[in-house]
């Protein structure tokens, strides 16, 4: 039984796919299917049931899997622990940040970092905060940005900023004319959300409450409108400047955009303002703290400057 192996099955386990565990794994399928047979065969037992169609972990397999897990969380701590007799600002550190924050945070802060700690690159990644939290929890990532709240055993998190929601909608809008909007504006507009699995999408009918019942409505009078799966916030930026609708921004998004204020105008909201809170979340276990400290002294520094401007 091999480090390798085990890494093999989690994976396996996550995608239900040989092709896509294989991906994620940098190796042909072929060798991934021959490590998990051969696994299962000095185990004697079968760890996955295997379809056309899926593979999934057997009842036993789930178990196995989830010790599997285990192992190789403390074999990162194991790594982390050997990284701490190191200059702590010298080598790579991995980082992930949710799709609403990373495009419009990384720019800013990472040039303060090069200053802080110019021998420490970063590794980037972006995704959804499930599949973060996991990555985190394995080890494949050090720290991950996320938006509050996020909750995980082991895991430290400290919150960064708050960050107001705006609304953005064509200039010759009607609701361009306020200064401000009441989320109840909204009920009578075409609103455009992130789909499933988007914690901003959450973040923002909770935020607006008079906006749930339309977002959970089957009937065709809902306002609405859900974007396709694998859609950005980039992609309901270009559906407003087409004239489909409205939507919510974070403030950080709004202040980047490739379309002139003679095309799209964005309103804050009316006091209380619809906001999220950004955090960094890390392993307890993670002993490069003074990493930790120069990420969060480079982003509160791009933040500073940022609302001075």
């Amino acid at each position: 039984m091999t480090l390798t192996e085990l890494r093999y099955i989690v994976t396996l386990a996550q995608e239900q796919h040989f092709g896509r565990a294989a991906d994620r794994c940098y190796v042909s399928q072929p060798t991934l299917s021959i490590a998990v047979k051969k696994l299962e065969d000095e185990l004697g037992v079968a760890l996955f049931e295997r379809t056309k169609s899926r593979v999934q972990p057997t009842p036993l397999g789930e178990q196995i899997v989830a010790q599997a897990n285990l192992v190789l969380e403390q074999t990162a701590a194991i790594k982390d622990l050997a990284d701490a007799g190191k200059d702590q600002l010298s080598s790579p550190l991995s980082v992930g940040a949710i799709f609403t924050i990373g495009p419009y945070l990384l720019p800013k802060f990472i040039p303060h970092l090069q200053q802080l700690a110019n021998k420490m690159p970063l590794y980037v990644e972006e995704g959804y905060t499930h599949n973060l939290r996991k990555k985190l929890r394995n080890g494949e990532l050090d720290v991950i940005i996320v938006a509050l709240p996020f909750v995980e055993p082991d895991v430290v998190t400290q919150a960064l900023y708050d960050e107001p929601f705006v609304v953005l909608m064509p200039k010759d809008h009607p609701l361009a004319a306020k200064e401000a909007i009441d989320p109840l504006d909204l009920n009578s507009e075409q609103l455009l959300l992130l789909g499933e699995g988007h914690c901003f999408r959450d973040q923002v009918l909770t935020t607006c409450p008079s906006l749930q019942h339309s977002a959970d409505a089957s009937t065709n009078s809902s306002n609405v409108r859900t974007a396709a799966e694998g859609s950005s916030l980039e992609t309901l930026r270009h559906m407003v400047a087409s004239g489909l609708g409205l939507t919510i921004l974070p403030a950080s998004a709004a202040e980047s955009s490739l379309y002139s204020a003679e095309v799209l105008v964005t309103r804050p909201f009316t006091e209380p303002s619809p906001s999220r809170t950004v955090a960094l979340a890390w392993r307890a276990s993670f002993p490069r703290h003074k990493a930790i400290d120069a990420l969060r002294t480079a982003i509160k520094a791009c933040r500073v400057q940022g609302d001075k401007q």
